[in-house]
């Protein structure tokens, strides 16, 4: 790693590099969909999901680009629960249902406290409810909100990297023993988590990209989560852009995302997922493109490692 990258984990530097916001309106979310996903049952379910529209998260982190569709202030009580309503009125019925938000759940200027009973109550039908939180926004909240559920709560929290470099770059405010410390008392009160993983963050070859990638998913269940997701770092943001002109970031490859997937598989001590969102960014070969995102979705659904595909791009 370069000397000179210090400057490139402050909030100032990153902010500086971003392009504008996108319109939001704060009674509806900015997106919402249906996937299928394997439950902790082994069952594959459909699992409903919505992008909350809400104030800003606290920490800006160095890759991160949730912040378009954000506001600048926290949203008016109610208006969480009038997203809630309107994206279930629009979507099929599913068993599970995540709540994701560019932030934290937890973050009281993102969702507001005075919501939860009714935010509860809209979601009664579901089996399983899974919130996004900051490891260091993890308090009795998380405890006030599962006992007003009726599903089963989960909280997604990002891990990233257990790089000992990569990680205080990546500016999330966040150390390692912060990240088992919340595991650690989600687990104490009956609450599972999963955390995100990034294959080839910032100032990581693809070898190294692909090495720090299995160790974060070893760590994640050593500290007790129950399911890893592995995303791919891409560009989009303006401080990844500008990461890459300067020769400290390169976008992973799709081969790398199948081998860390495999390496999580067949650990077996937990779920293991690859996002394959805009994953033909991740590949030069409109040959094996298809076949190796088919192969990477049945191994997300079916938890098993399928038949590898061989093509002279690798």
């Amino acid at each position: 790693m370069n000397k000179d990258t210090g400057t490139i984990s402050s909030n100032k530097w990153i902010v500086s590099e971003r392009g504008k916001k996108n319109t939001v309106d704060f009674n509806r979310p900015y997106a919402w969909l249906v996937e299928k996903e394997r439950s902790r049952s082994g069952k594959v379910e459909d699992t409903a999901i919505i992008f909350l529209t809400n104030k800003e998260c606290p920490f800006k982190c160095l890759m991160c680009d949730l912040w378009k569709n954000t506001t600048d202030q926290p949203v008016p009580t109610g208006a969480i629960p009038e997203q809630i309503k309107w994206a279930l009125n629009q979507m099929p019925s599913a068993k599970h249902i995540k709540l994701y938000n560019s932030g934290s759940f937890f973050d009281e200027k993102a969702i507001p406290v005075g919501d939860y009973e009714e935010i509860a109550v809209l979601l009664q039908g579901f089996e399983t409810v899974i919130v996004e939180a900051h490891p260091k926004l993890i308090s009795e909240k998380c405890l006030s909100f599962r006992d007003m559920l009726k599903p089963r709560l989960e909280v997604a929290l990002g891990l990233e990297t257990i790089h000992p470099e990569v990680l205080p770059k990546l500016n999330k405010g966040m150390t390692l023993e912060d990240f088992e410390k919340a595991v650690g008392f989600l687990s104490q009160n009956n609450i599972s988590s999963r955390a995100f993983i990034l294959l080839r963050p910032p100032f990581l070859s693809e070898e190294e990209g692909i090495l720090w990638a299995e160790k974060s998913i070893d760590f994640a269940f050593e500290t007790g989560i129950e399911c890893c997701t592995v995303i791919p770092v891409r560009v989009g943001n303006g401080a990844m852009e500008r990461l890459e002109e300067m020769g400290h970031f390169q976008i992973p490859k799709i081969t790398s995302l199948e081998k860390v997937l495999e390496y999580g598989i067949q650990l077996q001590k937990g779920r293991v997922f690859a996002d394959l969102w805009d994953v033909s960014l991740f590949s030069n070969c409109e040959r094996c493109l298809e076949a190796r995102t088919n192969r990477m979705n049945m191994m997300n659904l079916n938890q098993t490692i399928g038949e590898m595909i061989s093509c002279d791009c690798e």
